[in-house]
């Protein structure tokens, strides 16, 4: 098993939902930041859905998330994996929601992408959320074989409400 180290959130003052992933997968840990696989369908889904060009950099990256009042993070400060499925994610430790949302007052909602963040999240943050909204969508993850088209209408209704 390997020890994976999570990034810092992505969060301006303004930001109104959170959506949070389990732990960074192997293309990430590479790259050294959040949805570096290119057959994952996240940065896709939120350019299609926010009328923006693909961001390539991170800065464009973050710049798009900021720019719309997202805010990005992962439930796991660190875990121990082989690969990148979340199945493997063996001895979690979650990061600080408590400290986060008392910093960033105006999240309202939080957007869990997958199952397995919302299942760890609920296991072990659950708490921290004081009466904010969730939503469970379907993993952006190619693991997860839902057609793209279903996934971006799914995102989509819950991003743009």
């Amino acid at each position: 098993m390997e020890r994976c180290l999570g990034f810092p959130p992505v969060a301006g003052e303004d930001s109104r939902l959170i959506i949070l992933g389990s732990a960074p997968g192997v293309p990430s840990l590479r790259a050294g930041f959040y949805y570096a696989n290119p057959r994952n369908a996240f940065w896709h889904i939120l350019a299609d859905t926010l009328g923006a060009p693909l961001p390539e950099t991170v800065g464009e990256k973050q710049a798009l998330l900021l720019q719309n009042r997202l805010a990005l993070w992962d439930v796991l400060r660190a875990c121990e994996r082989r690969g990148s499925l979340d199945s493997a994610i063996r001895e979690p430790e979650a990061n600080d929601f408590a400290a986060f949302f008392a910093a960033h007052p105006r999240i309202e909602r939080v957007l869990f992408n997958g199952a397995a963040a919302r299942k760890l999240f609920y296991r072990l943050c659950a708490a921290s959320l004081q009466g904010r909204k969730t939503a469970l969508l379907p993993s952006t993850s190619p693991a997860h074989t839902l057609p793209y088209p279903q996934k971006l209408e799914i995102w989509r209704k819950e991003l743009l409400r």
